[in-house]
């Protein structure tokens, strides 16, 4: 039976879209890269099923700049989903690659109060995909890989590991995600959604 569920929070609670494209615009300033360009790129190796930005950033040999978090937003219906989710009865938390602040950034945005649990990998002391932050959350929570769902953007950083340990998974498609086939969710991710919203008719 499912008590826990456990968001990641870049592209699945919160929309980073600002974020990554002020990043690009600092990346590629000073060279001949236009945004158009880079936004093409990122988007066809995304379809690849590769994580866009990264790939990109690694195709054009530029150097990530900061990040900015005070461009990132809730989507529009984080809190709604999350308050309905603790309505049902559900424990919520966090397992997720952040730096340092996550506890912080969910007070700023409104979304703290929904959550048990933050395994936020600058306090922890591992990243995703490793299992060592999962078995932390699970250790936090008191609860087993089999009592637990994992929701994330990422087949590589949320779904994959999670499947491996037990968990049930839902890939949601937001983000660069959106992009990518749905033929490389199957039979890797139990669910695949394209809102958060929707989580609320499978859970």
């Amino acid at each position: 039976m499912v008590k826990w569920i456990f968001f990641d929070v870049g592209s699945t609670l919160v929309d980073e879209t600002e974020a990554y494209n002020h990043r690009v615009r600092e990346m590629i300033a000073g060279t001949n890269i236009t945004f158009r360009e880079f936004d093409n790129i990122r988007i066809s190796l995304a379809h690849q099923g590769l994580d866009g930005n990264s790939a990109a950033i690694k195709h054009f040999g530029l150097t990530k700049t900061p990040w900015h978090s005070e461009d990132e937003i809730p989507y529009s219906d984080a809190h709604s989903t999350l308050a309905a989710l603790r309505q049902k009865g559900y424990k919520l938390g966090i397992i997720a690659n952040q730096k340092i602040g996550t506890e912080e950034r969910l007070k700023a945005w409104g979304l703290r109060q929904y959550f048990n649990v933050i395994a936020a990998s600058a306090e922890i002391g591992y990243a995703k995909p490793d299992k060592e932050i999962f078995e932390k959350a699970f250790e936090l929570a008191r609860c087993t890989a089999e009592e637990s769902v994992m929701v994330g953007d990422r087949l590589d950083n949320d779904i994959i590991p999670a499947n491996a340990l037990g968990m049930k998974t839902v890939w949601l498609k937001s983000g660069l995600a959106k992009y990518q086939s749905a033929d490389l969710g199957n039979r890797v991710a139990d669910y695949q959604i394209y809102k958060l919203s929707e989580l609320l008719c499978i859970l």
